[in-house]
This record gives C-alpha cells, structure tokens and sequence, in this order.
C-alpha cells in the first residue's frame, strides 16, 4: 500500500492526520509532523517512525518510495496492516473533525 504523506519537519510535537490538498481530492497527501529537522534524514527517519506508529506496523515495514529531499513523500507499507485503508481514511479526516 503506498501513502503520499506531506511533511511538516521542526513541528512542536509529532503528529500524524490531516489532509494536504484540496477536500475533494484523491490525491491528496497525509500530513506528518516531526520535531526533527530537515537535516541529514532525520526528519525522514521520523516520518517513517511515525507513519508506522500510526498504522500499527514495524518501522521495518514502512520504506520510503520518492522524496528523500522533499516534504512530499511516498510510503509504502509492506506487509500492509489490516485496516490500514479504513486507518488512512481516518487520519486524512482527522483535522477536519478535529
């Protein structure tokens, strides 16, 4: 299963839920908040905690696809946990309930 998650790096906490593009949009990214800087892929490596925190799965699991160097990234979950659409469908309203 691939996400395309939207990086928010030096955040004051790390969070992850919300939408990044328009509301009716099926392309629309996962926003991912990190505490850590844009510096030498910490940021990266935090994501990837935090994206299989969020699912559920083994930090192992989770593999970065494109974006080493941008805040638009695609993750891919492999073995995909169960639930996990119905969890993204989640995370991506979680902002607009919240």
């Amino acid at each position: 299963m691939r996400i395309t998650v939207r990086v928010r790096p030096g955040s004051s906490r790390t969070a992850v839920g919300g939408r990044y593009g328009d509301a009716g949009d099926a392309s629309a990214a996962l926003v991912v908040a990190v505490t850590q800087r844009a510096v030498d892929g910490a940021a990266t490596a935090a994501v990837l905690a935090a994206v299989a925190r969020a699912f559920g799965a083994r930090t192992r699991d989770v593999h970065l696809v494109t974006g080493e160097r941008s805040r638009t990234k695609v993750l891919e979950l492999d073995p995909v946990p169960p639930g996990a659409p119905q969890r993204l469908a989640d995370l991506l309203e979680a902002a607009a309930r919240g």
